[in-house]
């Protein structure tokens, strides 16, 4: 399996998680759009905003000109005390009936024209009434207005995840933001603790009120839903990483990121074998799965030959895999053209039933494969051959 922290370490370099290096104040200018850098978390408490206050510190030293826009420190106190000395631009109070309600002042933002303001809280609704609904929208007319941004959000706010955050927790997570946020963001931190660190802060009343310190550690804040949601936070900005390095680096010169397994199988009977073997790569590298079956545009396939593909491709399904089927003349080709589109690092195939002499004249799909691939590993299976067809496939535990 992947260590997803070591991912992370071995990208440092990638702009996603590059730490800021600034030698001389950039100049703010109304005719650029400003550019946003989002630190994400697992869950609240891991030290989004601290982390966020930590490097404004930092960029004010530097000679840039840093105001606080809006701070939700939820009475934590040692996130309050990091926020002392930086500006913050006055709340706007919304008067409703008898109640006043307070929202960050965007035009009060705009108007004070600061280099860099801090918002923290991306997926926050604003008081019914206010100009816009969404906190992140208010954040995208900032950045137009050419002043550039740090904002703090949780992976449970992603609104792709937001089915999968509900399976996982048993919480509908409300309050969301769209997924191109993320994607547009010219920079994405992902400020990581332990699951066991977290629930030790939360113990210790870093995180909530004494009061609501059981009631968390029973529901959202439960060891198994840390693991799950640090684990999708790892994995959705690795992602991210991977798509930015894929689009700016020459083709062919990138190593990818994540792990992906290709099986290729056949009409023979030790496709099975190839396809639990591959399965079980996957599984060590929690990879997605691929299966491909190359039929030869010449030939129908007999009813026996048919039922060993369906019989693979539910197997294939089974194991939770994409099942690729694709005709061509030219095996190997075909096989590195669909190892290119899903970006496959570690393709699985059998080992060549030909002859020696046929290996000597016409080549083998091995050979063929290692001139075609690059930056991918192949796994040559040896299985003995078996004449009857699988009368029942079973997966291994």
């Amino acid at each position: 399996m992947i260590n997803k922290a070591e991912v992370l370490n071995k990208t440092n370099s990638q702009k996603a998680y590059t730490e800021p290096v600034v030698s001389v104040p950039y100049e703010r200018s109304p005719s650029r759009r400003g550019k946003h850098k989002i630190f994400i978390g697992m869950a609240p408490g891991v030290g989004k905003t601290y982390r966020m206050l930590e490097e404004a510190h930092g960029l004010k030293t530097e000679g840039i000109d840093v105001v606080i826009g809006l701070l939700e420190t939820h009475g934590r106190k040692e996130t309050g005390q990091k926020a002392e000395g930086l500006e913050i631009i006055p709340r706007k109070q919304i008067s409703r009936g008898e109640l006043t309600l307070t929202e960050m002042d965007t035009e009060g933002i705009l108007a004070r024209s600061p280099q860099l303001v801090l918002i923290d809280e991306l997926a926050h609704t604003n008081v019914p009434g206010s100009q816009r609904e969404k906190r992140y929208q208010d954040v995208e007319v900032i950045l137009a207005d050419g002043i550039d941004v740090y904002s703090t959000m949780n992976i449970q706010h992603l609104e792709s995840l937001n089915d999968l955050v509900a399976r996982i927790t048993s919480v509908v997570v409300r309050e969301r933001v769209p997924d191109r946020i993320l994607e547009e963001a010219d920079e994405v931190v992902v400020v990581d603790v332990t699951p066991e660190m977290l629930q030790e802060r939360l113990l210790e009343g870093k995180i909530y009120a004494p009061q609501k310190i059981q009631q968390s550690l029973d529901n959202f804040f439960q060891r198994r839903n840390l693991i799950a949601l640090r684990e999708l936070a790892l994995r959705e900005v690795a992602d991210n990483v991977e798509e930015n390095a894929i689009a700016s680096t020459p083709e062919g010169k990138f190593c990818n990121i994540h792990e992906r397994v290709l099986v290729c199988v056949s009409t023979s009977t030790t496709s099975v074998q190839l396809l639990r073997r591959g399965a079980r790569i996957a599984g060590y590298m929690n990879a997605p799965l691929y299966a491909m079956f190359v039929a030869a545009p010449d030939r129908f396939l007999t009813k026996e030959e048919s039922l060993y593909v369906e019989t693979y491709e539910k197997l294939c399904q089974e194991f939770d895999g994409t099942f690729i089927r694709t005709t061509s003349s030219d095996i190997a080709q075909a096989i590195a053209e669909l190892a290119k589109k899903y970006r496959i690092t570690q393709i699985v195939i059998g080992a060549s039933q030909r002859s020696p002499w046929q290996i000597f004249f016409k080549g083998s799909l091995t050979h063929k494969l290692l001139r075609l691939l690059k930056n991918i590993d192949l796994h040559i299976i040896s299985a003995e051959k078996n004449n009857k067809p699988p009368s029942r496939v079973t997966i291994e535990e």
